[in-house]
Parts: C-alpha cells; structure tokens; sequence
C-alpha cells in the first residue's frame, strides 16, 4: 500500500517541521502514517509544529553500515519529545556525542532537507 507523504517532505524543503492531528481524536501523529494510530481515523491533516522538543533517548552510533553515514562516526541519533505530544527521530548535530542527555533541550534544523535537532 502505497501513502503520500508530499506535504511532509515539501514542508521540510522549506525548513518548516509539520506533524499530522487526526481530525476524529485531535490527537498528533508522527512520523506521517495514512491512518491515526489512536482510533483508526483517517483524515490527517499536516500542521506546523514549533521545533522545540527534548531528548527523549538517544545513541551514539560509533560504527555504521549505511551508506551516507560511513565515515562520519561517531553520530548521535535520537528521539525528540515534542510539546505537542508526539515523538520526532533524527540525528543530534552540532553538539559533541558526549555531550548529548537525556532531557537536553533541542531544536529542529535541516540538513539536506531532513529535520535534524541541535542543542536549544
């Protein structure tokens, strides 16, 4: 089964992170999904989100398989918490690995178009 994620991607070319709010349950859903993972609704518009979140866990990938990533190591990927109630995924950049903790303060950047989070 294919799904649309056109808006999401086109919103991250302009530097702007968008989630998706079920309009039968109100509650946000991300990473984009065809249907609301809460109560099975189906209309899921996208809206901008503020880009502030905290790191809700992380790791430090010291050895990676893929491509792109080779020779970059060590890279932080994480779970970002969102205040409006979901979770996002992506790499921590601009701060060292070993600086990077559970509850630190982020913000969403783009980096080659993918929402990506350094320190607030």
């Amino acid at each position: 089964m294919s799904f649309d994620t056109r808006a999401y991607w086109d919103a991250c070319r302009r530097g702007e992170l968008v989630v998706q709010r079920c309009t039968a349950c109100d509650r946000r859903v991300h990473l984009p999904a065809p249907e609301c993972p809460h109560c099975g609704g189906t209309e899921l518009p996208y809206e901008p989100v503020s880009g502030d979140g905290t790191v809700h866990t992380f790791t430090v990938v010291h050895r990676s398989f893929a491509p792109g990533f080779r020779g970059r190591e060590p890279y932080v990927t994480a779970w970002i918490d969102l205040p409006e109630g979901v979770r996002a995924f992506g790499q921590v950049v601009e701060c060292p690995p070993d600086l990077v903790r559970i509850g630190m303060p982020v913000r969403v950047t783009f980096v080659d178009d993918l929402p990506q989070w350094r320190p607030a």
